[in-house]
């Protein structure tokens, strides 16, 4: 159903309740919710909520809604809970979330147990045995992170050749583009002493400049992935998808997906096994430039759209390869003080690539970190934009942590929509601030404040899996900008609460042209709406981690449900 389609069915229903004076009335909702605190962020303000089916068929006050009544509605009082749309992952990785179920997690607190050195091998030791890893199979981690470790360094092939020997173990950083690999694991690859570095990439060296010490990056991790990732896992995607839920996400996004994890989407989609809507960007390059022919884009089959592709710049600023205008506040090790981090692809290449898919109207996301993969960015739009004439086109700026205001100004007038990873002020802020950009650059990252105040549409990301998709935890960071230490970071571009809503909800809809059916609580847009334990725009900001998911409705069904929604008379 289009979504002019459904505007005519509910008008059609709207009637029908306003003419009906039976008690069996034909146009009785399925759900209906009544309370102070629904928060709509549409145009009108709501005591009561409606559904039939997958839609959201009338609002307005609690007064009005016995019209909507039946002898099956189910009614819920949300007393001083609050009803809110869906949160729409703006931006994200499902299919690896989903293989990363099998992964050690060695992440650092609050998502992992990892401290130390040390306490990563115990981890590593204790997986292999709870597992029951055979020798010269596979062990694969993710989440380590050099700014926590105490240690201050990534493990590298001595630390991992003390785990074992005898198994190849690979681990990925917390960022996603970084590697740690022990010998073993660095043989299996082909990777020594006479490996040159790949273009985009970079293998780490010993003291000899020459042999690797287990750390790569960026392009250079292509092969470990090809050599440990499984094939799609459809109960494992189920998995995932319903943790999405539990954080009250309802559109799920895999953003640099490749064919197969594509075409095993949309096989999921037609028998209708996944419980909320999937939205994939295909990766290009490095062989993947062709979208396939029997999958559309920009269309849903039943719940899985593929909305485009996802093109990527640069690396990561807390593992240091992001592409920056100016040096590192303290460079990698090994690398100069007048060390900038580097592009994935020349600039040509990503003029080349923007200017075809802007051109056939194919949406686009781009994985800019650092300004200087930025202004290359900016410019392929710009070109492209005077090649082929203004368009809707909605190109995303994925994590622009470095974003400048000039750039800004430029990206304002081009309608490009930043996507910003605002929960880096927490987990990599005071990382940010003392080693990879300094106090002045550190404390403007993600600038939303500035961002808002242009009028621009934007939206706030955790990029799971690289930070669990605790859609709570963003808003707070989102308002909040507190580092794990505590200390405010920019504390000017915090927004409101109701404003951080707005990205994570009808901003990310339109992110994706999805605006007139998902993003707000609307008559006639789909029923994807969270039940939180409290009103999140009430009390003090700091507070917000107190506020939980309940249930969670995608298409008007029960996904997650910690309230007894599902079951209530």
């Amino acid at each position: 159903m289009t979504a002019n389609d459904r505007r005519w069915w509910i008008l059609a229903l709207a009637l029908a309740a306003l003419t009906s004076c039976t008690p069996a009335n034909p146009s009785a909702a399925d759900l209906l919710f009544l309370g102070d605190h629904i928060v709509t962020l549409g145009p009108e303000p709501a005591t009561a909520v409606a559904l039939v089916a997958d839609t959201n068929v009338w609002l307005g006050d609690r007064a009005d809604s016995a019209a909507w009544q039946g002898p099956e509605t189910k009614v819920h009082e949300l007393g001083d809970r609050a009803l809110v749309p869906g949160f729409i992952d703006a931006h994200g990785h499902l299919t690896f979330t989903a293989q990363t179920l099998d992964m050690a997690n060695l992440a650092s607190p609050p998502v992992g147990p990892v401290e130390t050195i040390a306490d990563l091998a115990v981890t590593l030791e204790a997986f292999i045995e709870e597992r029951g890893i055979a020798e010269g199979d596979w062990v694969v981690g993710l989440g380590y992170d050099d700014s926590l470790i105490a240690e201050q360094r990534h493990p590298e092939r001595r630390d991992l050749d003390a785990v074992s020997t005898t198994h190849r173990i690979a681990l990925t950083h917390v960022s996603g583009h970084l590697m740690a690999l022990n010998s073993l694991a660095l043989e299996a690859v082909g990777y020594g002493p006479d490996t040159e570095d790949p273009p985009g990439g970079h293998l780490r060296r010993e003291a000899d400049g020459r042999t690797p010490n287990g750390v790569l990056e960026e392009t250079a991790l292509g092969p470990v992935r090809g050599a440990v990732m499984r094939p799609l896992n459809a109960k494992q995607i189920r998995k995932a998808l319903v943790d999405y839920a539990s954080y009250g996400v309802t559109t799920v996004q895999d953003g640099g997906a490749g064919r197969a994890q594509i075409e095993g989407l949309a096989a999921m989609a037609r028998e209708e096994e996944l419980p909320l809507d999937v939205v994939a960007y295909q990766a290009i390059g490095r062989g993947m430039d062709e979208l396939p022919a029997d999958i559309p884009v920009g269309e849903y089959q039943r719940r899985f759209k593929l909305g485009g592709v996802k093109l990527v710049l640069d690396g990561s600023p807390q593992g240091k390869t992001a592409f920056l205008t100016r040096p590192y506040h303290v460079p990698p090790p090994g690398q100069s003080a007048d060390y900038v981090g580097y592009p994935m692809f020349p600039p040509a290449r990503i003029d080349a690539w923007v200017d075809r898919f802007y051109g056939t109207g194919v949406p686009m996301l781009a994985h800019a970190n650092g300004d200087a993969a930025a202004d290359i960015l900016i410019e392929a739009v710009q070109k492209a934009s005077a090649a082929h004439g203004a368009k809707d086109h909605r190109t995303v700026m994925i994590h622009a942590q470095t974003v400048r205001e000039d750039q800004l100004d430029e990206m304002a007038e081009l309608e490009m929509v930043p996507s910003f990873f605002s929960a880096h002020t927490f987990y990599w802020g005071d990382w940010h601030r003392d080693s990879v950009l300094g106090p002045e650059r550190g404390s403007r990252i993600s600038p939303t404040r500035t961002t808002k105040d242009r009028g621009m549409h934007f939206t706030v990301h955790n990029d799971t899996p690289i930070v669990p998709s605790d859609m709570i935890r963003l808003l707070w960071a989102t308002t909040n900008r507190r580092t794990r230490s505590g200390q405010e970071l920019g504390p000017e571009h915090a927004l409101t609460v109701e404003e951080a809503l707005f990205a994570m909800t009808l901003d990310a809809a339109y992110q994706s042209f999805e605006e007139d059916e998902k993003g707000s609580i609307e008559a006639g847009k789909l029923a994807d709406l969270v039940v939180l334990s409290r009103d999140p725009r009430e009390g003090p900001v700091l507070d917000l981690l107190d506020v939980e998911v309940l249930a969670t409705l995608s298409h008007g069904a029960w996904v997650f449900d910690d309230a007894g929604f599902a079951g209530a008379p």
